[in-house]
């Protein structure tokens, strides 16, 4: 029984005490309460100045009275459909043109079915929706990014809103969501994911389109957090990141005894300055890193809702299992897709800035995480990758210029989506390589814009290798379209590697200014192979 009801019988059994009548209608009202009216209750999403996708069906749905008779009406269209035994109704309307004239979107049920009433939803307009996922790069606000004052100070974009998904751990998927949309001004902006506001600033400016970011982001994740149980079970390589879970499940409750029976020994945190002799682990059920976790209660409430793509930054959390990151991050692009039954909807994800990292055993390696993901780009279609390795503070895990990387983004998703033919959305992306006696020719993809080193200086970077294996640093010039790499030490090359460091040195680049992605021509062990 709740505390707070044993409180109230508590109080109405000390009242009868004294009035006999009193405590019998008290306890009548607490065992027999008044039913409750059912209210039509469309998903949080369907909410005051919502952004609706253009051009595209676009699902409504909720709960109310179940068999209820529910009409939708907006834009001029109207559609009705029953509420199922459950409560919960579905309703598709046409698709329909971008516009920045607001309008309003009405959700009323049959009276004669129940009176479940009427909602109003204001200030809805239609044009872009992106969803804006990851980890703490992307959960990073423009009030802590590059020059907050400034940009939220000039942050007057009524045609752009955010939808910010509560924080939350789900064992199960679930259709609740909590958030709401906010319009863009200087009162708001400051709160917005940095990446996701200068990417959909960037996208409003070009297209003169609403757009509206639904963003669900979450710091210190796994990639295994946001896929559903299904795709994490259907490859026998992620086994072990279930296997992981159900031991640190198994061990939890040891942990908490062994937690108490300190305590009541006496051996509490203030009795030692080193800090207390055990430490209960946290409960894995609960943890943001949980398997399936964040897909469950963050991802899967917002399908079918209507976007045009996704952005996404993450893989921090994976860097010590780049290898496996190979497999595990199309593995998740496949499944967000499966989910809104779309086999190209758009997915534009940041490549992993530079950070100094101290190396020891089993630490995290940028370098092979970005070669994951560079694979990712080369053999999953209708997906884009932003090169951040030049953007970040070395010190740093999270970059403060999120310009940078929201404007990549709008310039890929300008390129390939929304019909801008011409624009160059892209630097080099290393392709194959010839041996050519003493030096090894490097070839490249998207090189509509010519190769060029950054701020005329020599290339740096580049790295060969013979037959032994072992790198050392190189010379490389850019001959046309393709770089060519030597070293005198080395007379018999069979490898080369740029910016293959988890701070490297970034120089090669196109004469838009977009930087080259790290790359390697060998496909050798490294560091992560193996783990799992």
């Amino acid at each position: 029984m709740p505390a707070i009801f044993r409180s109230e019988i508590s109080f109405a059994t000390w009242l009868g005490a004294r009035t006999g009548v009193a405590f019998f209608w008290f306890s009548t009202f607490m065992m027999f309460p008044s039913p409750a009216r059912a209210e039509i209750q469309p998903s949080a999403l369907f909410s005051d100045n919502m952004v609706l996708q253009r051009d595209v069906a676009i699902p409504v749905w909720g709960t109310a009275v179940p068999q209820e008779e529910i009409t939708v009406s907006f834009g001029g269209q109207t559609r009705k459909a029953s509420a199922g035994a459950d409560g919960r109704w579905h309703i598709t309307l046409p698709p329909m043109p971008g516009t920045s004239d607001p309008q309003e979107m009405v959700i009323f049920g049959a009276k004669d079915q129940g009176g479940s009433g009427k909602r109003v939803i204001r200030n809805v307009l239609v044009g872009e929706v992106w969803l804006a996922g990851g980890q703490s790069n992307m959960e990073y606000a423009v009030n802590s990014a590059l020059n907050p004052e400034e940009e939220i100070a000039a942050a007057s974009y009524p045609a752009i809103r955010f939808f910010h998904v509560k924080t939350g751990v789900k064992s199960e998927p679930t259709t609740t969501l909590s958030g709401s949309w906010a319009v863009c001004s200087p009162l708001t902006a400051g709160d917005f994911s940095a990446t996701g506001f200068y990417f959909a600033r960037d996208l409003h400016q070009a297209t003169k389109l609403p757009v509206g970011v639904i963003q669900s982001a979450e710091s210190g994740t796994l990639a295994e957090a946001w896929m559903s149980r299904e795709a994490l079970e259907s490859d026998p390589d992620f086994r072990p990141i279930l296997e992981r879970y159900r031991e640190a499940v198994a061990v939890h409750p040891q942990s908490m005894e062994a937690y108490r029976n300190a305590l009541e020994a006496g051996e509490s945190a203030a009795a030692t300055t080193s800090g207390p002799p055990y430490q209960p682990t946290p409960d894995p059920a609960t943890l943001t890193t949980r398997p399936s976790g964040l897909f469950n209660a963050k991802i899967a409430p917002l399908a079918p809702f209507a976007i045009r793509g996704i952005i996404w930054w993450q893989g921090e959390y994976n860097s010590e299992r780049g290898e496996q990151y190979k497999k595990l991050f199309p593995a998740l692009i496949r499944d967000w897709r499966s989910l809104w039954k779309s086999n190209d909807l758009p997915f534009l994800f940041v490549q992993l800035q530079n950070l100094d990292i101290q190396p020891q055993p089993n630490a995290a390696h940028y370098d092979e995480l970005r070669e994951a993901q560079l694979f990712t780009l080369q053999t999953v279609p209708h997906t884009g990758m932003v090169v951040a390795c030049d953007v970040g503070d070395a010190n740093d895990i999270h970059p403060k210029n999120k310009q940078a990387v929201g404007a990549r983004l709008a310039l890929i998703a300008r390129g390939i989506l929304y019909g801008e033919t011409e624009l160059v959305y892209s630097g080099p992306i290393y392709r194959e390589f010839t041996i050519e006696g003493k030096s090894i020719r490097i070839h490249f993809d998207q090189v509509t814009s010519a190769l060029a080193a950054k701020d005329g200086k020599p290339l740096a970077g580049f790295e060969i290798a013979g037959d032994d294996r072992k790198f050392v640093a190189a010379q490389a010039v850019i001959e046309g379209d393709s770089v060519v790499v030597s070293c005198p030490n080395v007379i018999n090359p069979v490898a080369v590697r740029y910016a293959w460091r988890d701070n490297p040195t970034c120089s090669l680049y196109n004469v838009a200014d977009l930087p080259a992605s790290p790359f390697r021509t060998d496909n050798w062990p490294v560091h992560s192979t193996g783990n799992n």
